[in-house]
C-alpha cells in the first residue's frame, strides 16, 4: 500500500526562523502522537508554533483523508524564513536603532505508516 503525505502551512509566525529549526529537528521523524508530547514540555517558545503546525497536518490528513491518527508519522519540518518586520527604537543625541522582527514559515510534512501487526 503506498502511503500518502498530507501538509499544513502557518505562514507568518512571528518567531525567529534559527530557534524554530532547532525545535523542528528534534521532533522529525517521530509519530504525530509522540512529536506533541514533546514538544508540549519543551522549554523553547517556538514549540508552541511548531506544535499548531503539526496538529494541523495531522487534523487535515484525519480530516479530509480519513487516516488514523495513530499512524501518522511526520515526515519533514520545513522552516522557511519570512518576511522581516524593521521597527526603529529612540536613542540617545536624538538618534534611533534600527532592529529587526523576524518572521517564518512552518511548513509539516505528515505520512501515513500503518503498523503491519494490526
Amino acid at each position: 500500500m503506498a502511503t500518502m503525505e498530507v501538509i499544513a502551512v502557518q505562514k507568518y509566525v512571528r518567531r525567529t526562523p534559527r530557534k524554530a529549526r532547532l525545535v523542528a529537528d528534534s521532533v522529525t521523524g517521530m509519530k504525530v502522537a509522540d512529536a506533541l508530547a514533546y514538544l508540549e514540555f519543551s522549554p523553547k517558545h517556538a514549540a508552541r508554533d511548531v506544535a499548531k503546525a503539526i496538529m494541523s497536518a495531522a487534523a487535515n490528513a484525519e480530516h479530509n483523508f480519513n487516516l488514523n491518527r495513530d499512524d501518522l508519522v511526520l515526515k519533514q519540518l520545513l522552516i522557511d524564513e519570512g518576511p522581516t518586520y524593521r521597527r526603529r527604537r529612540p536613542v540617545s543625541r536624538s538618534m534611533a536603532h534600527e532592529f529587526f522582527h523576524r518572521t517564518c514559515h512552518i511548513t509539516a510534512i505528515v505520512e501515513d505508516r500503518p503498523e503491519e501487526g494490526k
